[in-house]
């Protein structure tokens, strides 16, 4: 399920107020609570170089190392040897709160403002991911040891391996909630009150997300196993797919989007929907023939009998059918004077617009109005005649733009098309509103200057 915190930033702030340590836990929370202050001093030397709160990085002790300060705060790995679970390669270092600097610059936590509540659980239960939030359980890892997690009040259930879940298990380390809680009666000093949020200034995280989207994303389309939910959050399978797609491509293994694994990423996605989305192109270009054999000779165009029909939205079939409706609407005979044109014609004309109007993407109708005098006496003389042709040429040729496989190597028509393509990624989509729009500009020009007599007069010129 995808999780944001404005979604569930409620929910920490109910659970946070219901709280109670249950007393089962009681004498254990208040020992855990003391050994974090005891070591304020060490937690503190952490906050003066990261802006992190002291009592945050004492919580992260407590759950991935124990409070043993010979173990990295990423993952609870020995201080004197390189990582070999994720966080992947990061170390040795020569003193806890060197690797744990580095930790939370990992996280994304260094340069976070709002320590609030919610906030603080969000982070939190982010670190250890959102797995038990699709199994409708409050996550022991903020809330074991406590009211708000296990039975009677509450469900129960326990990851005991990765993707390996037991409902019938209760988690009985102590959730980092609970250790909070127990620090806050102990020291008066720690309080949640978060900070100003200041005009335009994004948390972290919040920065970070679209990125993580889009590389969600894109390692969803290139295979990632498990798939990842696309949710713009950095959490553990996030990081797990980011170390695996390093360890295949040959990149060091830290489960971080760094820039070079960004880069790769996006590259490979690319790559991998070329080579998943080949186009036939001979359909397609039969009917790019027939069209520009139209635009030679002006005869109405039937698509070959042994090709099936387009479906009614393809672009191309569009055109066909819009070309068509104004051969018969330029050639119809009946009517004299141009403000008063035949049923028939008016019949013709609305179904111009309303082609128009669907290969524009528009719900409704386009309205006709000063077209030809729109262009003034500069662009206006230079595309006077020249609108309808240029806007159905280009049209078809992004439309074929938009599902050819980038192959310069190949011959012929189909060859140039591949070129193009390589050279200008994304081309057909910027390019195809404005022919479409070009194209519109001519047919209703040309129908106004007959079906409404509304262009304006042409300039006398001496």
């Amino acid at each position: 399920m995808a999780v944001s915190f404005d979604r569930i930033k409620d929910e920490y702030e109910r659970n946070w107020s219901n709280m109670k340590i249950r007393p089962s836990h009681a004498d254990e929370a208040n020992h855990a609570a003391n050994t974090a202050i005891k070591s304020k001093d060490i937690y503190k030397q952490i906050e003066d170089k990261t802006d992190v709160p002291w009592w945050f990085v004492a919580i992260l002790h407590s759950r991935e190392a124990s409070f043993n300060f010979n173990k990295y705060l990423g993952n609870g790995q020995p201080l004197n040897r390189m990582t070999t679970i994720v966080p992947k390669g990061h170390g040795p270092f020569t003193s806890f709160a060197e690797g744990a600097v580095d930790a939370l610059r990992h996280e994304g936590f260094i340069g976070a403002r709002d320590w609030g509540v919610a906030r603080t659980m969000f982070r939190l239960e982010q670190y250890n991911g959102f797995g038990y939030r699709g199994r409708g359980i409050n996550s022991p890892y903020l809330w074991s040891g406590s009211n708000i997690y296990g039975p009677p009040e509450q469900r129960g259930g326990k990851f005991v391996g990765d993707g390996d879940f037991s409902s019938g298990e209760v988690d009985k380390q102590l959730g980092a909630a609970t250790i909070l809680r127990a620090m806050m009666e102990l020291d008066s000093s720690i309080n949640l009150d978060g900070a100003p949020t200041l005009g335009g200034q994004l948390e972290p995280e919040e920065r970070i997300a679209p990125m993580a989207l889009l590389m969600q994303q894109s390692l969803n389309k290139i295979g990632a196993n498990p798939p990842l939910e696309e949710d713009g959050i950095v959490g553990p399978k996030t990081k797990a797919a980011v170390a695996q797609f390093q360890q295949q491509h040959g990149i060091t293994e830290s489960g971080a989007l760094d820039s070079v694994t960004v880069a790769a990423i996006t590259r490979a996605a690319h790559q991998s929907v070329t080579v998943a989305q080949p186009a036939d192109l001979s359909p397609v270009l039969t009917r790019l023939e027939d069209l520009v054999t139209l635009f030679q000779s002006g005869p109405k165009v039937l698509a070959p009998p042994n090709n099936p029909a387009p479906a009614a939205g393809d672009p191309i079939n569009l055109l066909e059918r819009l070309l068509t409706l104004v051969n018969k609407t330029g050639t119809a005979p009946g009517t004299t004077t141009p403000g008063a044109p035949s049923k028939a014609r008016v019949d013709q004309l609305k179904q111009v617009i309303d082609l128009v109007g669907a290969l524009l993407n528009k719900d409704g109708k386009p309205v006709l109005g000063q077209v030809n005098g729109a262009l003034g006496e500069t662009v206006g003389k230079l595309l006077d005649g020249k609108k309808t042709a240029l806007g159905l040429g280009g049209s078809v040729l992004t439309a074929l733009l938009s599902s050819v496989t980038a192959s310069p190597n190949a011959g012929g028509i189909a060859g140039l098309l591949g070129t193009i393509v390589s050279a200008v990624p994304g081309l057909g989509q910027f390019a195809m509103p404005i022919s479409l729009a070009l194209t519109a500009w001519g047919v209703l020009g040309k129908l106004e200057k007959w079906a409404q007599g509304t262009a304006p007069p042409p300039k006398v010129t001496t």
